[in-house]
Parts: C-alpha cells; structure tokens; sequence
C-alpha cells in the first residue's frame, strides 16, 4: 500500500513513542534509587537490537522516523541497563560509564559498517532476512526474560506499565506505518508484530497476578465488612432482649464469649 504521508506520521507516532518508552521506567528507576525485578539482561539484549533493526529500517529506506526510531530505542536500553549496573550491582558512575559508553561505540561501529556494506549487497536478500530476524529475535528475547521473573514470581515487578503502555503503542504505530510502506514489508511486520503480542502478554499476566488479586481482596473484604455487620446487629437485638428480660446469667454468658468480643470490636471499626 503507497501512502506515504500516512507511513510519515505513523512512523513519527511510533517514534515519539520509542523515545519516551524507557523514560518512565528510568524516572521510577531515579527515583526509588533501585531497580530491583528490572531485567539488565532484556535491556542490554534490546541495545543490541537496535543494531540489526537500525540496519535494517535504513536499507530498507523506510521514512526517517522509523530509521531514527532504533538509535532511541539502543540508547536509552543503554541507559537503564547502566542504572541496573549502578541501583542493583553497585557500581559507581565512573564504573559505569567506563563499560556503558565503549559498549554503545561499538555498537554504532557496527551499524554503520553494516549498513555501508548491505546497500551495495547486489541482491543478497538473506543479509536482510537475517538482519530483521536478528532484531525479532533480540527484543523478543528482552522481553521473554521477563516472562521467566513474572513466572518465577508469581507478579509483575521492577516494570512500569506506563512503560509497556507506551512501547507497544509504538509497535502498533510502527506495525501499521510499514503497512503503508510503498512495498509491503512482511519481515518488518514480523518485528514489531513479535514484541507487540509479547508485551500484551504481559498486560495479561499483570492483570492475572496483580490487578485481580486486590480486586477479589477489596470485593470480598468489602461483602465481610456488611456480613460483620448484620451479626452485630442480630447480636445487638439478641442482647437488647436478654436485657428485657433481666436474666443476668444470660448477660454474663455473652459478656464473656468469643461473639460478644466479635461484636465490639466490629462496633469499634
């Protein structure tokens, strides 16, 4: 489908919103000074993604948006997973700079190198295919590693959602940004198409884990307090009625029993 003005503004979309996807996490990440249940391996794995994935959008000449869309997305991977270095491993900045900076010169060596050297590749198709399988292959393996910690236990942690929200809007727009590619890009779909189900995935085990958990807790706490209720209003009436009738054994007995305690301290509440 030709429709380059729509390809523009999508890819822009997509993006804006690659650039600003981490920094929610890196602000939360600031902010509580750790970065505990965030995956250093599934951020260093998505710098290195956006390797092939920058070879591959500017090869393929798609529009400048999604060809700048990678270098956002390798940088700021970089970023955090040198805040998982300083918050989690305890290095200091020196330390972390020291590694985080060479690893991210290198990876623009070879971006650069391999785009200069697949645009005269006269028809060898399978550097391509293999560039854009390379990039599947590495953010779908970002995220899986955190599939592995939402298993293990039992709740999504360390990740802002507002994160998640925000890049699988991007995949979306990217995804559909392609769609309108001159030509009909199946191996860039197949990119974003991978990390957008895998990030719905996680959607899912949040709300699974997280989200029903307090949602049964406020429900059924919620039903208790009006159960709780309406025995201290029974009890109420049952003592009302001893009292009426001025049997002091039967006051005595529920003065001191496991209900009458109950009641009070309902009352109380």
């Amino acid at each position: 489908m030709d429709n380059s003005p729509a390809a523009n503004i999508l890819g822009t979309l997509g993006a804006i919103c690659w650039s600003i996807q981490l920094l929610p996490q890196i602000i939360i990440n600031h902010r509580r000074h750790h970065a505990t249940g965030l995956q250093p391996a599934m951020m260093m794995l998505w710098a290195w993604a956006g390797v092939p994935l920058g070879v591959y959008n500017i090869v393929s000449s798609f529009n400048l948006a999604l060809q700048a869309q990678p270098q956002i997305l390798a940088f700021l991977s970089l970023v955090t997973w040198g805040q998982c270095l300083y918050y989690q491993h305890r290095w200091t900045a020196i330390e972390t700079l020291s590694v985080a900076v060479p690893i991210g010169m290198v990876m623009a060596g070879v971006e650069v190198g391999l785009v200069f050297a697949l645009r005269n590749r006269n028809g060898q198709d399978w550097a391509m295919t293999l560039m854009a399988a390379l990039s599947a292959l590495l953010l779908a393996l970002g995220v899986l590693r955190h599939y592995v910690d939402i298993w293990k236990h039992r709740t999504v942690r360390g990740i802002s959602f507002l994160f998640v929200g925000i890049d699988a809007l991007g995949d979306v727009f990217s995804l559909v940004s392609v769609v309108f590619q001159k030509e009909l890009d199946v191996l860039g779909m197949v990119i974003y198409g991978t990390e957008l189900a895998l990030w719905l995935g996680v959607f899912a085990a949040g709300g699974w884990y997280d989200l029903l958990p307090k949602v049964r807790q406020r429900w059924g706490s919620g039903r208790e307090g009006k159960g709780g209720g309406t025995r201290g209003e029974e009890l109420g009436r049952g003592q009302a009625e001893n009292n009426n009738t001025g049997i002091a054994t039967g006051l005595a007995t529920l003065h001191d029993g496991a209900s009458s305690t109950s009641v009070f301290r309902t009352a109380s509440r």
